[in-house]
């Protein structure tokens, strides 16, 4: 037989982990991120110096919001001598979309 949760059952959120989880979908809800990951994916792997030169974006703010996609796994950094490129991780951006899909059943 199911048990069925009462009202004195403890209900159980995890803080921390739900304000992780808010941080990842908000990395992902800004138009300009969105516009990035586009950019990035068409060019499979470029410098920061190339992205904010083709968006024309001041160096800062570029790579502020290349560290916010960074953190929630979004892309990915690779060396090579002094430059970084970056890349889009599609294996993230799948489990993000699928989360969502599966929210809004």
């Amino acid at each position: 037989m199911e048990k069925v949760a009462s009202a004195k059952d403890e209900l159980k959120i995890d803080a921390i982990q739900l304000k992780k989880a808010a941080l990842i979908f908000r990395a992902i809800n800004h138009k300009l991120r969105q516009q990035m990951i586009k950019f990035i994916n068409q060019h499979g792997k470029i410098t920061v110096t190339q992205i904010y030169v083709k968006l024309r974006l001041e160096q800062s703010v570029a790579s502020q919001h290349l560290a916010i996609l960074r953190k929630a796994g979004f892309v990915t950094t690779e060396r090579d001598g002094k430059f970084i490129y970056y890349s889009i991780n599609h294996d993230r951006l799948g489990e993000i979309h699928k989360v969502a899909h599966e929210l809004l059943k």
